[in-house]
């Protein structure tokens, strides 16, 4: 039985990692060899990604590769969080840190491009949600504050563009990522040259769009000899994280959504082509490249990033476990108060708590007061925003939907996935917790054609990796919360 090994490179917005993973008798197995910190880094009241450093995680995960010698891979690829990029110099040099999506230089781009190119222009020529960090406005806010570096750059490298330049030094942009931009439309499958008119850059900036699964060259000579292996191709996987995530769900048939949890939740359907109409618009709905020619019809919701922040506040005085928070949160007040996940001061504010007991005392709730009623809001609020995406999705005209498939990190949340399921009235499927990695790894067996297709792919997911189930409990009540997240929401606007 032959066994086939590539290396995934996963970097989210708070880690990254290096996966291993070997294709065998139909199944896949992975292994992680190396876990590194992520994190934003605050340069003078910038907020940027510390891409150098991050590169230098990657090469100690081919070193720790290249010490499994009974498996050294075939190829690697990377995938990374959307939206941002680097800037390229005419010599090739790197023109400073990446800013983080998380930075404030955009506040109000969105509204000042649309007075050159109208919001339901945009929204026509792209299909992809509006948010205040898409590379659209980012790059907006650049040229609005005449940056040097992008009056000097001759190249936009988004991040897994980034990290691929520096292990070959070639320059492409896959499909999934490419579609994130709002740069990009997917119905002409080209960059969207009235979108750079808007913007006054020059569409040559960009780089050829390659589909999920192309290769892009071969790993530098110097650095695999550093890590101690042969070159081997470095594959544009799905190089945005959610498309990997997307791509590695264990689903067949009809009849399913999906959501890839995490710091953010993104919640959708898998479509043919893209759906981009006057509702789709109204409703907030985005349409990313996923593999083999297919549209993610999502929309973005601010996931686990407010717990993730609530907990970084509280350890100034105690470091909790998530597993300690999820005991905590199921012995609290069920629904104290709600939340929308998505309010804008949600977005980085200095101490999420406080940000959330101002929303809460703001939409006349009693605020929680300790970190399991805290816990228990953010969760109840996100299940509740689910179901309200739910139905936004069936409104949309998406068929059915009888299941819902929960992937990435938040699937191991066992209190989130029952609430999912209470919310929705949906049996929720939960895992594989890596699908991102999964994906990844995956897609780059079927570009060295060791499977066939994306149903394929599934099937492997699906005999690899024992999902958990959920089925809905207390409906009645959760139908009656609803009602009340719903006037609440509406008030914090």
């Amino acid at each position: 039985m032959s066994a086939h090994s590539m290396l995934a490179f996963d970097v989210g917005a708070e880690s990254g990692r290096a996966m291993l993973g070997t294709l065998a008798g139909g199944r896949l197995s992975i292994a992680e060899l190396h876990r590194f910190p992520n994190g934003m880094l605050n340069i003078h009241g910038r907020w940027h990604w510390n891409l150098f450093r991050l590169f230098e995680e990657m090469k100690r995960g081919l070193q720790a590769c290249a010490a499994e010698k009974a498996a050294l891979p075939e190829s690697l690829a990377v995938d990374t969080w959307g939206v941002d990029f680097s800037l390229l110099a005419k010599d090739g040099s790197f023109l400073g840190l990446p800013l983080a999506y998380r930075d404030p230089h955009t506040e109000g781009a969105m509204e000042a491009f649309f007075e050159i190119v109208p919001r339901e222009r945009v929204y026509a020529l792209t299909g992809i949600q509006f948010m205040q960090f898409n590379s659209l406005f980012q790059l907006f806010a650049l040229k609005r504050a005449r940056s040097p570096q992008l009056a000097a750059a001759t190249d936009l490298l988004f991040m897994p563009d980034s990290f691929h330049y520096l292990f070959t030094g070639e320059k492409k942009t896959d499909f999934t990522f490419a579609t994130t931009s709002q740069l990009f439309n997917p119905v002409k499958k080209a960059w969207e040259g009235e979108l750079f008119d808007g913007l006054d850059i020059g569409e040559e900036i960009m780089q050829p769009v390659v589909d999920p699964g192309t290769p892009i060259g071969v790993l530098g000579g110097p650095i695999a000899a550093e890590a101690g292996i042969d070159p081997i191709p470095v594959i544009a996987a799905a190089t945005h994280d959610t498309g990997s995530a997307v791509a590695a769900v264990p689903a067949d048939g009809s009849g399913w959504a999906y959501i890839s949890s995490g710091t953010w939740s993104l919640m959708g359907v898998e479509a043919p082509e893209p759906v981009i109409n006057d509702r789709a618009l109204a409703l907030g709905f985005t349409n990313e490249g996923g593999v083999d020619g297919t549209i993610r019809f999502l929309k973005n919701i601010m996931g686990l990033w407010l717990l993730q922040q609530c907990r970084k506040a509280w350890a100034a005085e105690k470091e909790y476990g998530y597993d300690e928070l999820m005991e905590m949160a199921r012995a609290a007040e069920p629904f104290r108060a709600f939340v929308d996940p998505d309010f804008g001061g949600f977005l980085n504010p200095p101490d999420m708590p406080a940000a959330i007991g101002d929303f809460c005392t703001t939409t006349g709730q009693r605020a929680p007061d300790t970190e399991a009623a805290f816990t228990r809001v953010i969760l109840e609020s996100l299940a509740l925003r689910y179901r309200a995406t739910l139905e936004q999705l069936l409104a949309a005209g998406t068929g059915p939907i009888d299941r819902i498939h929960v992937i990435g990190g938040g699937s191991q949340n066992r209190l989130l996935c029952q609430f999912t399921a209470n919310a929705t009235g949906r049996r929720v499927i939960a895992g594989p917790v890596e699908a991102t990695a999964i994906g990844n790894l995956l897609v780059q067996a079927m570009a060295l054609g060791h499977i066939g297709s994306l149903a394929e792919l599934r099937a492997v997911v699906a005999r690899s990796f024992e999902p958990e189930h959920y089925e809905p409990a207390e409906t009645g009540r959760w139908n009656e919360a609803y009602e009340r997240f719903k006037k609440i929401v509406g008030k914090g606007d």
